[in-house]
């Protein structure tokens, strides 16, 4: 998978950027440095071309996931995140996924997936429709998520759903909410108090 990597201090958490459909590997860098200057950020781009549109995963129709390749790139991801953290010798550090749109979904998965690999999670503008049999405890997830009122992509109740997603397994949800689906300054902003208090 194609990635950038911007090296931090040490003791700052890493940043794995996971972009919405559209981006690349440096669409959210910005966006890393205004959550924590000092974090490394690692961006990766998605797999999956839809109308010559890199994602992560691809879907069905809109709205609705091709769950067996969200299987299968979630692993490969799970895989890259791994490969990069040893490479770069980040093994101390502390990862936070950080996914818009697209982005945010896939880390859903990941967070589901590997608890062990994955405790922090900003999440801006994610929707998760998949029927989930997996229900072990996210006691020690903390998830930071953002959701518009008026999103035209992802519901009220597909934004409910992704938070009862995390707190039903017990997981500390910080939630904020703006209008739409763009993802703006002050939630950005609140995402990066929310990590500082992570620490």
């Amino acid at each position: 998978m194609k990635y950038t990597i911007q090296q931090g201090k040490k003791k700052h958490p890493v940043l794995i950027l996971l972009h919405g459909t559209g981006g690349d590997e440096t669409s959210l860098l910005e966006v890393g440095n205004l959550i924590d200057s000092d974090a490394t950020k690692i961006g990766i781009r998605g797999n999956v071309l839809e109308n010559g549109y890199p994602r992560f995963f691809k879907r069905l129709t809109e709205g609705v996931f091709d769950e067996v390749d969200l299987a299968e790139q979630s692993k490969q991801l799970h895989e890259t995140i791994n490969e990069l953290i040893r490479e770069h010798s980040l093994l101390d550090e502390e990862i936070v996924l950080v996914g818009y749109s697209n982005g945010a979904n896939i880390a859903i998965r990941l967070l589901l997936d590997y608890p062990d690999s994955y405790q922090k999670g900003i999440l801006f503008h994610p929707m998760y429709p998949v029927d989930i049999k997996e229900t072990k405890s996210l006691e020690k997830t903390a998830i930071f998520a953002s959701f518009g009122k008026a999103d035209p992509i992802v519901s009220m109740s597909e934004s409910y759903r992704v938070s009862d997603i995390f707190s039903s397994r017990k997981a500390s949800m910080t939630e904020v909410w703006s209008v739409s689906h763009q993802l703006t300054y002050e939630e950005i902003e609140s995402a990066s108090q929310w990590l500082v208090k992570q620490k």
